[in-house]
C-alpha cells in the first residue's frame, strides 16, 4: 500500500518495482494486489492541463528520465529553479509545494503501470477502482487482517476537482496571475496530502491507525464515517503513525484525546521542522505523563533538533526577504531559535517522566514492536 504520491512516500517502492521488472519472473516478490491512487486517478483533469502554463514538455521530460533511470528529482529541481522570477509573489515553500504537486503525476503514473507490468493487480480489492472511505464501513479481509478505509473520502476529493476546475477557468480567461502563483495557490490545499490513504488494520485484537499525510480533523471525519468513531467519542489504537512526519499543520491535541494509542510513531529526520515540538506537546497535554503510552522516533534527538534549526533559521531568512522586499506585509518574521523554547531536547529536559517514554530507532538492527507474540530478534 502506498498512500500517497508524494516523492518521500513513493520512490521506495518505484526503486523496488524497477528492480523486480529486471528480475526472471520466477524470482519476483509474489505481490497479489497493490493499494494506490495515482494523481491522475484522483483528479477527472488530464495531466497537461493540470500544468497549463509551465509548459508540458517539462513533465514529460521528468517522466522519460524516470523511465531512464535518471533521478526525477534532479530535473524537477532545475525546472522549479526555472519558474521562479525576481518578482513573483511567491514563496519558496510554495513553489516546493509546486514542484512536489509536478512530479508526482509521472510517479503515480509509474508505479501503476509497473504494478500492471508485474500483475500485481493494483486495487484489485476495489475493482481497479479509487480506494476512497465509505460511509458504511465495508472491511477488506486478508487472510485474518481485517483492513478498514478511514481515508480519502470521496466528497473531499470532489471539492478539490472543482477548485481545481475554477483554478483551470480562471487560467483560460482571466490570466490575471502568474502560473505560478495560480499554482501555488492551488496546492496549498495539498492534494496529495489530503488524498492519503487511511486505514484502521485490526488482528486478533490489537490494531493500527495508518495516516500516511492525512490532516488530523479528516483521519476524525473519515472513522466517524466508517463507523470506528462515535461522533464526539473516543477511539484506541494500539499503535498510531502519528500523521505528516508529525507536523502540527496536521494536528490538533483533541486527535490525540479521541484516539489514544499505546504506541506513537514519528517518522520525521527534522526535515521542514519534522516532527514539531508542537505536535509533541499536543501529545503530552492530551496524555498526560502518567498514561502507558511509548514514544517511537526514527532518528535521535540531537539529530532531529540539528535540522529542525537549519530549517528554522532557513525559513527566517526567507521571512526577513520577504519582509525587506515589501515592509507593508503583514506575515510575521518568526523569531530566533532558542533551543529552550524550541528543541525537543528541552522539552524532554524539562519533562523527564515524557523522555522516558521515548525510544530511539536503531539504524543497525530492527526496530519491532510486538503488539501480538514477540518475535525474539
Amino acid at each position: 500500500m502506498v498512500s500517497h504520491v508524494d516523492d518521500d512516500h513513493i520512490k521506495g517502492i518505484l526503486d523496488l518495482t524497477k528492480e523486480q521488472r529486471t528480475n526472471s519472473p520466477d524470482v519476483r516478490l509474489d505481490v497479489t494486489s497493490l493499494w494506490h491512487n495515482s494523481f491522475d486517478d484522483l483528479l477527472k483533469t488530464k495531466p497537461h492541463e493540470l500544468v497549463a502554463g509551465f509548459g508540458t514538455a517539462s513533465v514529460e521530460t521528468t517522466a522519460a528520465a524516470g523511465e531512464a533511470g535518471i533521478d526525477s528529482g534532479s530535473v524537477l529541481a532545475s525546472f522549479g529553479a526555472s519558474m521562479l522570477r525576481d518578482d513573483a509573489e511567491i514563496e519558496d515553500e510554495d513553489m516546493h509545494q509546486t514542484v512536489e504537486v509536478l512530479s508526482s503525476i509521472p510517479q503515480g503514473r509509474t508505479l501503476r503501470d509497473d504494478a500492471e507490468a508485474l500483475g500485481w493487480r493494483p486495487n484489485h480489492k476495489f475493482k481497479g477502482k479509487l480506494i476512497l472511505a465509505a460511509e458504511i464501513a465495508k472491511p477488506v479481509t486478508l487472510g485474518d487482517l481485517t483492513i478498514t478505509v478511514v481515508g480519502p473520502m470521496q466528497p473531499e476529493l470532489l471539492a478539490l476537482q472543482e477548485e481545481h476546475d475554477k483554478w483551470l477557468l480562471a487560467q483560460k480567461e482571466k490570466k490575471k496571475k502568474s502560473p505560478e502563483a495560480a499554482l501555488a495557490a492551488f496546492v496549498d490545499e495539498s492534494i496529495p496530502n489530503l488524498s492519503s490513504i487511511v486505514v484502521l488494520a485490526e488482528l486478533a485484537g490489537q490494531s493500527m491507525l495508518l495516516t500516511g499525510d492525512a490532516r488530523g480533523d479528516k483521519i476524525l471525519e473519515g472513522m466517524e464515517l466508517a463507523g470506528l468513531l462515535k461522533e464526539g467519542g473516543k477511539k484506541h489504537v494500539d499503535l498510531l503513525k502519528v500523521p505528516h512526519h508529525g507536523s502540527d499543520n496536521n494536528m490538533e491535541t483533541i486527535f490525540f484525546e479521541r484516539v489514544p494509542a499505546d504506541h506513537y510513531v514519528f517518522s520525521g529526520d527534522g526535515e521542514h521542522g519534522n516532527p514539531e515540538r508542537a505536535t509533541l506537546e499536543m501529545l503530552l497535554q492530551a496524555r498526560g505523563v502518567d498514561a502507558d503510552y511509548t514514544i517511537h522516533l526514527t532518528y535521535p534527538v540531537d539529530e532531529i533538533d540539528i535540522a529542525r534549526q537549519a530549517d528554522w533559521e532557513k525559513e527566517q531568512a526567507k521571512e526577513k526577504a520577504r519582509k525587506k522586499k515589501n515592509p507593508a506585509s503583514k506575515k510575521p518574521v518568526r523569531e530566533n531559535w532558542s533551543p529552550a523554547k524550541h528543541s525537543l531536547g528541552a522539552l524532554f529536559k524539562n519533562n523527564p517522566k515524557l523522555a522516558k517514554k521515548v525510544v530511539i530507532v536503531d539504524p543497525d538492527k530492527p526496530h519491532l514492536i510486538d503488539l501480538l507474540e514477540p518475535l525474539g530478534l
